[in-house]
């Protein structure tokens, strides 16, 4: 039995499909959300947990025998970053509390591309030492300091840790005018029939399909062996605004879809994860490219909300 915090979030929900798809029993827990994805329907357990409550997070282990957590559980930051630190460091140390209780083999838990920030090399690679430097969102400050937390806390206990350096992910679920991304709210406006602000053609890179996330990350969680700890989860290959606008301009070809010559910020290029260690760790390889992720997507979302 696999555990998954933040299971019916975006990449909890898709990480949870994949796991079931590989043919493992799995319990998802969420704290808000209630509706369960149509692909997850059926097929997972779900429990409501509070994750930031350890007693109830480690009450779940007298009904199951779990093998695995993946902790994908997080908060969205508000005015006060005391606040979002603690709830989110509270989840992450009961969690890590569970796993040594119940003595799982391996402990999955998201990071960030954004820990990479302040290296110049392009693709970001696992072996790059991670530099010090100003990072604009709290949720990057944060996810970089669940590295070395997670590791400590496990160190001699059996429990193989796994950090995950999840790339820019998107796709069903994801909030569809979401302002960490800027895919589902173009395509929001482009199905509603508006034309989308223009894009500077040459902008983009890394990018990944919400499904090839999870998959990515289930097979990470379920692999015989792993010889890493870190390993980037993406697809491997930059996206272009280019790329991306032609791939919509086949849901509406009559709208008008404009872009803006070269960067908006100068000669250069957007960095991206390489996922060599990935590929050849667990043998993953992306099933989505950008016209058949915006094709699935905007099929998602003519019978989805989210």
């Amino acid at each position: 039995m696999i555990l998954v915090t933040g299971g019916l979030g975006m990449i909890g929900a898709h990480t949870a499909r994949a796991l079931t798809d590989l043919g493992h029993d799995v319990v998802v827990t969420s704290h808000r959300a209630a509706d369960v994805p149509s692909f997850l329907e059926g097929r997972v357990t779900v429990e409501s947990l509070d994750v930031t409550d350890r007693d109830a997070f480690l009450a779940l282990g007298k009904q199951y025998e779990f093998t695995d957590v993946v902790h994908l559980a997080g908060s969205i930051p508000g005015d006060d970053p005391v606040a979002y630190f603690r709830t989110d460091l509270a989840g992450l140390l009961n969690a890590l509390d569970a796993a040594r209780a119940w003595r799982v083999r391996r402990f999955a838990v998201a990071s960030s591309i954004g820990n990479y920030i302040g290296r110049p090399e392009i693709p970001w690679h696992e072996d790059l030492a991670l530099p010090t430097a100003d990072l604009p969102l709290l949720i990057i400050a944060f996810k970089k300091a669940v590295e070395p937390l997670t590791t400590h806390s496990l160190q001699d206990t059996g429990v193989q840790p796994v950090l995950l350096r999840i790339g820019s992910t998107w796709g069903p679920l994801m909030d569809p005018e979401s302002p960490f991304n800027p895919m589902p709210p173009y395509i929001s406006a482009v199905l509603r029939g508006e034309t989308p602000p223009a894009l500077y053609a040459d902008d983009g890179g890394d990018c990944c399909y919400g499904p090839d996330a999870g998959r990515a990350i289930a097979l990470l969680t379920v692999a015989e062996s792993l010889p890493h700890t870190v390993y980037n989860v993406s697809s491997g290959r930059p996206v272009t605004n280019r790329e991306f606008v032609e791939a919509v301009r086949q849901l509406r070809p009559d709208l008008p879809l404009s872009l803006l010559p070269g960067r908006r910020l100068g000669p250069g290029q957007d960095p991206y994860l390489d996922i060599s260690r990935l590929t050849r760790d667990t043998g993953f390889t992306p099933g989505y490219d950008i016209a058949a992720a915006v094709a699935d997507y905007a099929a998602w979302r003519a019978d989805n909300n989210r």
